[in-house]
């Protein structure tokens, strides 16, 4: 299906020799802003790792931005995470880089030459995340929300075809969480297509979406019923 960013089929997800999610079958089409729940040690973060190439796919079909996850080899990894954004909970900026200068060290680590496109397109993601005057500060400087922003407009450099947050919230209190989640949807609106690992159930009261459940090894959507 052309439509299909993300497409598993009877998929087996494992950490090391141990069997972490078994006959996963999910599918995320172009535009869809998905949630991925479930309790701490279900198997999220085994299934985020396998999908940007971290832990392979031993069994089953995958296909993700157009690689395919069972035959990935480990030169291809960094083309694939060309065509994904990764936000984490725990930002990883560097600290002893500015804003600009820890995304100009993304753009030139995924071979980006031209200083003048490089500056242009800084400006443009942070302005998405409304981050454009802070450009100059060190992460250390700004708040957890502010950092979390920051990492959001890294995940957006390359024009990602899909983004995977893993628990961008886990860290920050329900206000600055809520500003967040408003920043994703923004650019989910803006046709990004987002996977989020979360387990901030208000979130998806606030914000209901497309939502995929972890639990007892196996991956299923849920129906969300308002409360």
């Amino acid at each position: 299906m052309p439509n299909s960013i993300l497409k598993l089929t009877n998929a087996e997800i494992y950490q090391r020799e141990n069997l972490i999610l078994n006959d996963v079958s999910v599918s995320i089409d172009k535009g869809e802003f998905v949630y991925l729940i479930g309790k701490t040690g279900s198997g999220k973060s085994s299934f985020m790792k396998t999908l940007y190439g971290d832990l392979p796919l031993q069994k089953g079909e995958g296909s993700i931005v157009g690689f395919d996850l069972a035959s990935l080899k480990e030169k291809d990894i960094p083309f694939l995470r060309r065509k994904l954004g990764v936000v984490f909970q725990d930002f990883k900026l560097l600290n002893d880089r500015t804003v600009k200068d820890n995304l100009l060290f993304v753009l030139t680590a995924t071979g980006w030459k031209n200083k003048t496109e490089m500056t242009t397109r800084i400006d443009e993601v942070l302005d998405k995340v409304s981050m454009k005057t802070k450009a100059f500060k060190y992460p250390y400087q700004l708040s957890g929300g502010e950092q979390q922003r920051i990492a959001i407009a890294r995940a957006l450099l390359n024009r990602p075809e899909l983004i995977l947050a893993d628990e961008p919230t886990g860290n920050l209190d329900p206000q600055t969480s809520v500003e967040v989640m408003q920043v994703l949807q923004e650019i989910n609106a803006q046709g990004n297509t987002i996977l989020m690992a979360t387990h901030d159930y208000a979130l998806l009261l606030k914000y209901p979406s497309k939502t995929l459940k972890c639990d007892e090894n196996q991956i299923f959507e849920v129906v969300q019923t308002t409360v």
